[in-house]
């Protein structure tokens, strides 16, 4: 287990993510709470006006290669839809026609739409993250991701984001550390 940690980057500086679950939506809590790097995890309030990542890294001082976002996508085959969560830095994209395609297995992937993703989330759209998603759900994360020192994350609420290092979140349940799963950066 890694020993409790409040990271802190640019202008941010957390509390252990445990100790706020205010700040948490009620599935991110529920799994920090089973998981047992949580310790490592670290919580800030932000301001929810700029809870976007550009938005985000202007306003605390934060360069794109920390932030690490979280898309919904979902295709089908034989019909069985497949759905993933997939973890990318910020300034990157996720392979969505590419390599998300052919992990998934399906001849057509597309995000998934903003209503769904919210409802089977149990989060807010714009804080979506990879802790705490459906069981039902792929979780795909960037190799790219993992190296980050210190990455800014979703919490599940606009109102706050998670701070871990990369190679935590590389240790999510359920997590698959996939090289070449985003594009630029």
């Amino acid at each position: 287990m890694t020993s409790p940690a409040s990271p802190s980057l640019g202008r941010i500086t957390t509390v252990p993510a445990l100790d706020r679950p205010d700040l948490l939506a009620a599935p991110v809590a529920s799994a920090l709470a089973r998981w047992e790097q949580a310790g490592a995890v670290g919580v800030v309030e932000i301001d929810p006006d700029v809870a976007d990542t550009a938005a985000m890294a202007e306003a605390y001082d934060l360069g794109m290669d920390t932030g690490a976002n979280c898309v919904v996508v979902a295709g089908r085959r034989a019909g069985e839809e497949r759905i993933a969560a997939c973890l990318v830095r910020a300034d990157t994209r996720a392979d969505v026609n590419g390599l998300v395609k052919r992990l998934l297995d399906v001849r057509k992937c597309s995000f998934l739409g903003m209503d769904r993703a919210v409802e089977e989330s149990g989060m807010e759209y714009g804080g979506i993250t990879p802790v705490g998603l459906p069981e039902s759900w792929r979780l795909l994360v960037d190799a790219r991701v993992v190296g980050i020192d210190v990455a800014v994350i979703g919490s599940g609420l606009r109102r706050s984001k998670l701070l871990a290092t990369g190679s935590v979140l590389g240790e999510l349940p359920r997590a698959e550390v996939i090289e070449g799963l985003a594009l630029g950066g």
